[in-house]
């Protein structure tokens, strides 16, 4: 079942920010995520806020985009004129490509009236293979989305069997090579490692064959096995084995060498692309604490300092704002102190590293060790992770803070 949203204080009804939080917006850059819950099926390993058409009970795409442009005006009421137009705008989910490609234009068209785009700014829907044609890659550019992520997660049959992905292996790889044609200059990858039975020889097969379409972008990210889920069951009952440590590290080290031999470049601890203009912004957007606005059932958001999550159902959701009230379920305050915590948690897995200005005295005086110990390297203005660094970064940032 879909994960568990924190408590968190009552939002106001319409959804107002703090006088406080208000006087920082002008200086911050904003993005837009629009998560899409919707899924044909739900996979073995999944705890997104996902629903099937079976779980909805008559709560569909309709009402869930009357809703969805409905926040859109939420979000432009609270955020007013102080803010920047929008740098990034990110459809999540779920499988945003359920809708049609007038359906998500529409929802990216609302954006850029309510908010206005950046002249370069970066718009991206994730897609699951199955889901796309042509026609829908035609659209998708047509109405001003300039990147595609597609979960290809494996290249090999009996891992995608175990993670219950319903592509053949090729055609994440079909698709991205249709993407390129299409005109999309930024095409994503997502690859999961470390599946219960995958080999290190399967994994050294689905980088290369995702390197095979020259993807401007791959991201790879170890597979965690979440509470409430089928393979978690799975896992707990024996049926299939768990990864170990030692195995994730492996796999890990081999994609560093594989995607950097490749001519990819890590710019964060999960994610690699041909050269900084490659980036994904709206993922470094989240990474440097930037303004974001989540639309959608159970998506967060985040402004100065101010952090709230939208009810999970989307028949709640839609609820809430069909009453002309704001559909969050919570919100945290965030103050100073734990904001420069999570500035260091989340700063030090850029490839950039963390800027010396936002570390204690105490915190300065543990960096020697982290050097020592081969973890972290000391450039001009920055503390920056090396490889090693990077496969233990929680415990290096855990050992960093005071």
């Amino acid at each position: 079942m879909p994960s568990a949203l924190p408590d968190g204080e009552p939002v106001p009804l319409d959804g107002s920010l703090p006088d406080v939080a208000l006087a920082e917006l002008p200086d911050s850059p904003l993005s837009i995520y629009l998560h899409v819950p919707f899924c044909s099926t739900r996979c073995g390993y999944c705890d997104f806020n996902t629903y099937t058409s079976n779980e909805l009970q008559g709560t569909g795409t309709a009402d869930y985009l009357t809703a969805a442009h409905a926040e859109i005006d939420l979000a432009r009421r609270v955020l007013g004129d102080g803010t920047p137009s929008a740098s990034t705008v990110f459809f999540g989910g779920g499988t945003p490509t359920l809708l049609s490609g007038a359906e998500l234009g529409g929802l990216l068209a609302h954006v850029r009236e309510a908010f206005g785009l950046q002249p370069d700014a970066e718009v991206t829907t994730e897609a699951n293979p199955e889901t796309v044609t042509p026609q829908l890659l035609d659209e998708l550019l047509a109405a001003g989305f300039t990147r595609i992520s597609l979960g290809m997660q494996s290249a090999t049959p009996r891992v995608l069997q175990v993670l219950e992905r319903r592509h053949t292996p090729g055609r994440a790889l079909e698709v991205a090579r249709m993407a390129h044609r299409a005109g999309f200059g930024d095409v994503s990858l997502d690859l999961i490692y470390g599946t219960p039975g995958e080999s290190l020889a399967d994994w050294r097969t689905s980088l290369e064959a995702a390197l095979s379409v020259e993807p401007e972008h791959i991201s790879a990210y170890a597979l965690i096995v979440e509470d409430g889920t089928r393979l978690a069951h799975q896992v707990r009952r024996g049926q299939v084995p768990m990864t170990d440590d030692d195995d994730l590290a492996d796999k890990y080290l081999l994609a560093e060498q594989v995607l950097t031999e490749a001519g990819l470049e890590a710019y964060e601890v999960s994610n690699w692309s041909r050269g900084p203009e490659h980036r994904a912004q709206h993922n470094m957007a989240y990474w440097k604490g930037h303004t974001w606005w989540g639309i959608g059932p159970g998506a967060h958001s985040h402004a100065a300092g101010v952090r709230w999550w939208n009810v999970k159902h989307p028949r709640a959701y839609a609820a809430a704002l069909a009453e002309g009230r704001s559909p969050g379920a919570g919100r945290e305050l965030v103050d100073p102190a734990d904001r420069r915590i999570e500035r260091v948690m989340l700063e030090l897995r850029l490839a950039d590293g963390l800027p010396w200005s936002v570390l204690t005295d105490s915190e300065l005086r543990r960096v020697p060790d982290l050097v020592e110990r081969g973890l972290a390297v000391i450039t001009h203005d920055n503390l920056v992770l090396t490889l090693q660094g990077r496969l233990l970064a929680d415990a290096v940032i855990r050992d960093l803070l005071d």
